[in-house]
């Protein structure tokens, strides 16, 4: 397993934990740790797929990033004007 390997699946796991703690009513789908690990998640999944270059998944988890981003600070109340 190379360095790619372990940041992509990093990114991933962290994602997929996300989504697993709020299937499981652990975590809340608009609390701040849910987007907090989306956010560090897909920016690890995107770094390894810009790494690679595989551009539709820089595209996806780029993506995946910035609207956790916005997640986040709604949840937060961060003005975003």
């Amino acid at each position: 397993m190379n360095a790619n390997d372990i940041i992509g699946s990093a990114g991933v796991g962290l994602i997929l934990l996300a989504y697993f703690l709020s299937t499981e009513k652990l975590l809340k789908q608009d609390g701040k740790m849910y987007f907090v690990l989306n956010i560090i998640g897909a920016g690890l999944a995107t770094i390894t797929s810009l790494l690679i270059g595989y551009w539709p998944f820089v595209i996806l988890e780029g993506t995946w990033t910035l609207v956790s981003l916005y997640g986040l600070m709604r949840a937060m109340k961060i003005p975003m004007t």
